[in-house]
């Protein structure tokens, strides 16, 4: 069976009439005559000429599937300079492959619903002045500030593990928004705690605190659609 580079597998990837190869658990097979691989992209977010090993966890189907189709070679381990593993962390990863791709798909969501509800909330109560909806405005603050840390961090790993930390164009757009988005939060928290009625009179340095609430809108709906388009990415015409 011939060896593969990674780097080599890459280029069976269904463009300018090439085969259609993928890996899994090492091997190498020839998915071309496949009509759902025929465009070189899979249920449009898994791409021919990668390892598919991990995605598969996810997959509505067994590897059953994928050995029907003729196995062409190996693929040969990539060495990464400066991305070793850990034996520990190595062993996890092994035992659990939930955690190669996971975390941060689980993880994000808290921070998008919390970070969402804070403005809705401040608005809701600005209209109706009922006291109880700009609580829970700050409850979801709270929530959305704790779950970035945490989404931010399973992002970093994710990004690390799954995409050998190369500077992908959804990933230089994610990480400064998501720094700028962290921080207008807790700069509204603190504002917040230290003047509870910030929203009943806004005039002067209040209004600004209403324009950093109301960003938090548009910021995390663009780190939203980059996250969602490395996962989904949109198909191309």
């Amino acid at each position: 069976m011939k060896e593969f580079e990674p780097e080599e597998l890459a280029g069976y990837n269904g463009e300018n009439d090439k085969p259609v190869y993928i890996a899994y658990q090492g091997k190498i097979y020839d998915v071309t005559e496949s009509r759902l691989w025929k465009t070189g992209l899979h249920m449009r977010r898994h791409h021919a000429g990668t390892d598919l090993t991990t995605d598969l966890q996810a997959a509505p189907h067994t590897e059953e599937v994928i050995e029907r189709y003729p196995q062409v070679g190996i693929l040969k381990k990539e060495e990464i300079p400066g991305r070793e593993v850990p034996n520990v962390l190595t062993w996890l990863l092994d035992a659990n492959p939930f955690f190669r791709r996971h975390p941060h798909p689980m993880t994000v969501h808290f921070p998008i619903v919390f970070l969402l509800c804070n403005p809705f909330f401040n608005i809701l109560y600005l209209i109706t002045g009922n006291g109880a909806f700009e609580t829970t405005a700050l409850h979801c603050l709270a929530g959305g500030i704790l779950f970035t840390v945490v989404a931010m961090l399973t992002g970093l790993l994710t990004w690390w593990y799954n995409y050998m930390a190369k500077m992908l164009k959804p990933v230089a757009i994610k990480i400064p928004l998501s720094l700028v988005m962290l921080i207008f939060a807790i700069i509204v928290f603190i504002w917040r705690i230290n003047d509870p009625r910030v929203l009943d009179n806004l005039q002067g340095a209040n209004i600004l605190y209403l324009i950093l609430v109301l960003s938090l809108f548009p910021l995390v709906s663009v780190i939203g659609w980059f996250g969602a388009n490395m996962t989904f990415p949109l198909e191309k015409e």
